[in-house]
């Protein structure tokens, strides 16, 4: 393949034009931002596998790609979209091809939460945004998170403020809908939990065709001194797309987070965790859940980042990995000298079902305190003969046998997330993949 950096070429004058269409609408800030991203995205160029971040994931398939930016559908919302999450009872912001398209409420949000479309608040009320999207540009750390602060099309602004608690879950529903040539969007998401808040974040992206897209999405979020925070990424994107994504926490005193991610589309898939616990007393947890299969390649890269003492975090990833898909799982617990008393717990297990798949694991601690209790570990493994005996002796046939073990190693983690309704259906997609997945539901 060509380097990276000879990549970034094409890049240029999709740039140009995009910088054209949205100047006129945006202040000079965003302006001056998007240049210096681009420049920043042009100085690192795309990552190769001689990169030890990136040296189990090759992006060359997505590089023999060109994607021009999504526009608008002609269709601005339609309800059938909205089918699958109704039971949720969420205040749904729609975002179809990148841009925000559609808002549907519910009644049991407290006076005060703002969530609204980043595209919009440019042209209305930058000031609302612009301490998020002015950063320098040495924050933007690979290529990716540098292309979406250049070619930022829309994303939500969600905003809890102080000493508000939000019931119902907030769903950022980002669909891709197909438009004939390879499409990418690029959505920026910013979450900011005001002290004394509790809310629940969820982010959906999903295909509703199988064709080829990408999907470039960043999102931070800021939590307050004793807020609660719980956030779900869900991918389910075709298997024919591609997904980058980059999530930031930045951590207050007593704040705390339970973020989950599940990968199970894209033919590629990459989400980069950073979490920072700043204040004394954050507790953060870090979870995860990927299945995948024929040649899907999934990669996970976390850091939790212990700034202050008496900070408390737990990971748990599991993933499944079956034909002759690939698994990347790289977590990093980094105490810093002040982090005294830290707790820090690290587990990730794999699931192998076939002789194909192949799962790279690395777990890492960096210690550089001397009163902490940290550890960390790793499993890959294959189905228990013992147990797929046990099952057959009992009258299940070997695919039914198969499929409860597998759903049964997937069950404990998926019991961590805990907004119910997601955790039902999240199990009934797992499920449906199988061959026996209606009989297994029925069991089960």
């Amino acid at each position: 393949m060509s380097s990276g950096r000879d990549e970034t070429t094409r890049y240029r004058a999709h740039f140009a034009a995009w910088n054209e269409i949205v100047r006129a609408r945006e202040p000079a800030w965003m302006r001056a931002q998007r240049e210096a991203a681009f420049a920043r995205f042009e100085a690192l160029g795309f990552p190769t596998t001689r990169q030890e971040e990136w040296r189990f994931t090759n992006i060359a398939p997505l590089l023999r790609t060109s994607f021009r930016v999504a526009t608008a559908p002609a269709s601005p919302f339609e309800d059938d979209w909205l089918a699958p999450y109704r039971a949720w009872g969420a205040h749904h912001l729609v975002f179809a091809n990148g841009h925000f398209v559609g808002e549907v409420p519910t009644n049991g949000h407290p006076p005060g939460c703002f969530a609204r479309g980043i595209r919009a608040l440019l042209q209305e009320a930058p000031h609302l945004v612009e301490p998020y999207l002015r950063r320098p540009v040495e924050e933007l750390s690979h290529a990716f998170i540098a292309l979406n602060a250049a070619f930022l099309t829309d994303g939500a602004f969600v905003r809890i403020p102080r000493g508000a608690v939000v019931r119902e879950p907030i769903h950022l529903l980002f669909l891709a809908l197909g438009q004939g040539e390879p499409m990418v969007v690029h959505p920026r998401n910013v979450i900011v939990a005001e002290e004394n808040s509790q809310a629940t974040i969820i982010e959906s992206y999903v295909s509703l065709d199988d064709r080829l897209h990408f999907t470039n999405a960043v999102t931070e979020i800021i939590v307050g001194e004793n807020a609660v925070v719980q956030h779900y990424k869900v991918q389910r994107e075709s298997r024919a797309a591609f997904h980058m994504a980059a999530v930031r926490i930045v951590q207050a005193r007593m704040a705390n987070v339970r973020d989950f991610s599940l990968a199970l589309g894209a033919a590629l898939a990459r989400t980069d965790i950073t979490a920072i616990l700043e204040g004394e007393g954050a507790e953060c947890t870090l979870n995860g859940f990927y299945w995948v299969r024929d040649q899907q390649l999934v990669d996970h890269h976390t850091v939790i980042e212990h700034v202050a003492p008496h900070g408390t975090s737990r990971e748990f990833y599991k993933g499944i990995l079956d034909d002759a898909a690939r698994g990347v799982f790289d977590g990093t617990i980094l105490v810093r000298p002040g982090a005294q008393k830290t707790d820090a717990r690290q587990v990730n297990k794999n699931l192998l079902l076939s002789t194909e798949a192949l799962v790279n694991t690395n777990p890492r601690l960096q210690i550089l305190a001397d009163d902490v209790k940290c550890s960390h570990g790793a499993t890959i493994g294959h189905l228990d003969e013992d147990a797929l005996f046990y099952c057959r002796a009992r009258g299940l046939d070997a695919e039914m046998a198969r499929e409860l073990l597998t759903y049964a190693f997937a069950s404990d983690i998926l019991q961590e997330i805990a907004f119910e309704p997601l955790r039902r259906r999240i199990g009934e997609w797992v499920l449906m993949e199988w061959p026996e997945g209606e009989l297994l539901t029925e069991m089960l």
